[in-house]
This record gives C-alpha cells, sequence and structure tokens, in this order.
C-alpha cells in the first residue's frame, strides 16, 4: 500500500468505455473481413470465368488435333497405297514436281 501513502489513488477504468471500444473494434475487424471475403468472392468468380474459357479452348484445340489425326491418317493410308502399287511412275511423277516447284521457287526469288 505505498501507493496510497504517496497520495495516489487507485481508479479501475470504467467498464462501459472498455465493452464500447472492444465492441467498436470488432465491428471494424469484422468490417474488414467481409471485405476480404468479398475480394476472395470475386476473384473466385473470376477463376471460375478463366477455367471455363481455358476448357472451351482446350476442347476446341482437341477436336482440331482429332480432326488433323484423321485427315493425316487417310493422307498416310493413301500415300501407303501408292507406294505398294505397282505404279511407280508415281513417284517418278512426284519427284519433277518437286523439282519443279524448288526451281520455279528459286526464280521467283532470285529475280525478285
Amino acid at each position: 500500500m505505498r501507493r496510497a501513502r504517496d497520495g495516489y489513488q487507485y481508479q479501475p477504468v470504467p467498464r462501459v468505455a472498455t465493452e464500447d471500444a472492444l465492441e467498436y473494434e470488432n465491428e471494424r475487424m469484422a468490417e474488414e473481413l467481409s471485405g476480404k471475403i468479398n475480394t476472395l468472392k470475386h476473384m473466385s468468380i473470376e477463376i471460375g470465368n478463366e477455367v471455363r474459357i481455358q476448357d472451351k479452348i482446350l476442347r476446341g484445340m482437341d477436336d482440331d488435333v482429332d480432326r488433323s489425326s484423321g485427315f493425316l491418317g487417310k493422307t498416310m493410308g493413301r500415300v501407303l497405297k501408292l507406294g505398294k502399287g505397282s505404279h511407280n511412275y508415281y513417284i517418278f511423277y512426284l519427284f519433277l514436281f518437286s523439282i519443279f516447284v524448288f526451281f520455279l521457287l528459286y526464280v521467283v526469288l532470285k529475280f525478285r
């Protein structure tokens, strides 16, 4: 009880003020949390939209690859059919056509 002798009087902090301060702090933190929740909600919606767009793009690419694969398979079947046939002059015509195309490209690029 030294303080009582020095003229210091103890006065407790009023409970009403601390309860108001705690309530105010809780409301402030709740508003902050609400803002963060809204931000997370908007971010998750945007992520969902982006996932849908990317999924649509990937499905389109998958369809394109399937079509290309079918086209390439048919073309390879035709080439193999030509190679197995006894018409060897087709290869000779293909070779002459290739030489003609390369010569034509050379002339066009040379005199451009």
